[in-house]
């Protein structure tokens, strides 16, 4: 029986994907559908996070770009792609400019994957009737989170023709490089960078504007001023790199480190009491949880979909959105050690809700329906 094939096409590759292209060519090689992972460039501030990996037998599209209004609007190659596969898994993007012209035609089947509503930037009411319609026209949704799942039903797909994937890191490789982390090690760590047990923050991910770094430099300083020892380890890159750096440079508590791979991810988990992301709380959320961490944030209006995982006072912390109360919530938290168990353990629990294995078990039944169900109607 000749196999169907599907084409998953992302904006750009990078590391914290790799393991579910793997578990999800997996689950498909077992219903007989092959994959192929198609990608293009990263642009804006995608770029300036420097992320970008290969994956040998991924298939490397033309790209152009331009940018409008502030936007960058892209148009990628797929023609041969959809030329040979049955169906088309695209990113839910009105940006994207190759999306329209697929969806309008009588080409393979298309599902689109994506957050729903828009989560980190302000969209009006012309731009939200797009998205929606663009929404509305697809084959088969492949929402992020629950919330995204009820965004596409009410935007007017039908709920069978909509996945919710639980969007994930590999959770279980984390857990275990967490647990594989040794006293000795930790020990080293603190000795290198002076840290102080029970008084450690952590920031890993994006240096970006979305992520707010102004406010958690601002933050971390004034924890450090009221609780000697205080120290924030900040993991990552982007265009507000020089910030960390100049805020380290200039004898503070931040202590930079670069980009880091999961190894040591696993050992600055291993080394810090609480994760620090005042700004866009994203798939961070699911670092928190692998790494027993408990993240504190702030109720912004940019989060990605991924701070619908988080239960305030239960695996996390929702502070309010000022340098000085956000401070005072770390603060309150660092000198609570059984509060901070508490939300330890609950992290430790949810981390086996939220797996790589999971999301790509749900993926490939929903690519599976994509492919052998009804073609949606495009009016």
């Amino acid at each position: 029986m000749t196999a169907a094939r599907v084409g998953l096409v992302v904006p750009y590759l990078t590391a914290y994907r790799l393991p579910f292209f793997a578990r999800l060519r997996g689950e498909l090689d077992a219903r007989n559908i092959e994959l192929a992972v198609a990608h293009g460039l990263p642009t804006g501030l995608s770029a300036a996070r420097r992320d970008t990996v290969e994956l040998p037998g991924a298939v490397a599209l033309r790209q152009r770009v331009w940018k409008v209004a502030g936007r960058d609007l892209v148009w990628l190659g797929v023609g041969e792609l959809a030329r040979t596969s049955d169906a088309l898994v695209l990113p839910q993007s009105m940006h994207h400019l190759h999306t329209y012209p697929l969806l309008a035609g009588r080409g393979p089947r298309i599902g689109l994957w994506g957050h729903g509503r828009t989560h980190v930037s302000a969209h009006g009411p012309a731009a939200r009737w797009t998205k929606a319609a663009l929404t509305r026209r697809a084959d088969w949704f492949f929402a992020y989170t629950d919330a995204g799942g009820a965004y596409a039903v009410r935007a007017g797909l039908p709920r069978r023709r909509v996945t919710v994937v639980h969007n994930s890191l590999d959770t279980t490789a984390l857990a275990a490089a967490r647990d594989a982390v040794t006293d000795a090690d930790v020990a080293a760590l603190r000795e290198r960078h002076g840290l102080t047990q029970g008084r450690t923050g952590l920031y890993i991910g994006g240096l970006d504007e979305l992520k707010r770094i102004p406010f958690l430099i601002e933050a971390a300083g004034r924890v450090a001023r009221r609780l000697p020892g205080f120290r924030l380890l900040v993991a990552g890159d982007g265009a507000h790199r020089p910030l960390v750096q100049a805020a380290e440079a200039s004898g503070g508590p931040v202590a930079y480190l670069g980009t880091v791979g999961d190894r040591d991810k696993a050992l600055l988990g291993g080394a810090s009491d609480v994760l620090l992301v005042p700004g866009a709380v994203g798939l961070c959320a699911v670092d928190s949880f692998a790494l027993r961490t408990p993240l504190i944030t702030c109720p912004w209006p940019y989060h990605g979909p991924e701070f619908e995982y988080l239960e305030s006072g239960r695996n996390a912390l929702v502070a309010p959105d000022d340098p000085e109360a956000y401070a005072a919530a770390v603060l309150g938290l660092l000198t609570e050690p059984g509060e901070l168990s508490r939300l330890r353990r609950a992290c430790q629990t949810d981390a086996k809700r939220y797996t790589v294995e999971g999301m790509a078990a749900r993926f490939a039944c929903g690519v599976e329906g994509l492919i052998h169900g009804t073609r949606q109607g495009r009016t």
